[in-house]
């Protein structure tokens, strides 16, 4: 498989990607009653707005899951 080459912009979007996703993991395993709500913190979710915009990648999810399968096939 062929390895992709990323732009800053890109690799960026995909960084902010996987932080988000991560948050959104944390929050759900959260055990019950352990005070902590499943909600993920809009800071998160703005980064990785803000990073995708900035990669050109808004609105055009095919092309950003197809990169970061490509980047990050674990994912």
């Amino acid at each position: 498989m062929p390895t992709a080459v990323l732009t800053d912009h890109e690799r960026t979007a995909v960084q902010a990607y996987l932080r988000l996703l991560q948050t959104v993991r944390a929050a759900l395993d959260a055990p019950p009653g352990s005070g902590r709500p499943p909600v993920v913190p809009p800071g998160a979710l703005a980064e990785a707005e803000r990073a995708l915009a900035a990669a050109g990648l808004t609105g055009n999810e095919e092309a950003f899951f197809r990169m970061l399968r490509s980047w990050c096939p674990e994912v």
